[in-house]
C-alpha cells in the first residue's frame, strides 16, 4: 500500500510541477494549446501575469506533496499528504464548476485516487 501511495502523490505532485512550468513560463505557448478552445488567443499575452501567480500556487501544492516524502513521522506524513491533497481536490472541484469539467479529471479525479490509500495507510 505504502508503494502505491507514493507513487500516486508522486504523480499529484509531478502534475502540478507541470502546471507550474506551462503557467509561470510557457502561457502564450503550451498554454495556449492546452486552453485551446477555453480562452480566445488573444487574451493569453494580456492574462500571462494572472497566469503566472495560479502557476505559483501549483507550485506551493507541489511543494507540500514533495516536503511530505521527507517527514519521518508518518501521523506526520499522512496528515501532510491529507492537507495537500485535500487542497488540490478542491481547486480541481472549484475549476470545474466555474471554468471547465475537464479540470475535475485532470486535476482533481488524481488527488482523489491519491487520497484514498493515504486514508487507509
Amino acid at each position: 500500500m505504502q508503494t502505491l501511495t507514493t507513487i500516486l502523490v508522486s504523480l499529484v505532485a509531478l502534475e502540478h510541477l507541470y502546471i507550474l512550468y506551462m503557467e509561470m513560463f510557457a502561457w502564450e505557448t503550451l498554454g495556449k494549446k492546452t486552453f485551446k478552445g477555453s480562452l480566445p488567443d488573444e487574451l493569453f499575452k494580456p492574462t500571462k501575469k494572472l497566469a503566472a501567480n495560479q502557476g505559483l500556487y501549483n507550485g506551493f501544492l507541489s511543494a507540500g506533496l514533495i516536503w511530505s516524502f521527507f517527514i519521518e513521522n508518518p501521523e506526520w506524513k499522512t496528515n501532510v499528504q491529507i492537507f495537500f491533497l485535500g487542497c488540490v481536490i478542491a481547486a480541481g472541484v472549484y475549476g470545474a464548476v466555474s471554468a471547465s469539467k475537464k479540470i475535475f479529471f485532470v486535476q482533481a479525479l488524481p488527488a482523489i485516487l491519491a487520497f484514498a490509500p493515504v486514508l487507509l495507510q
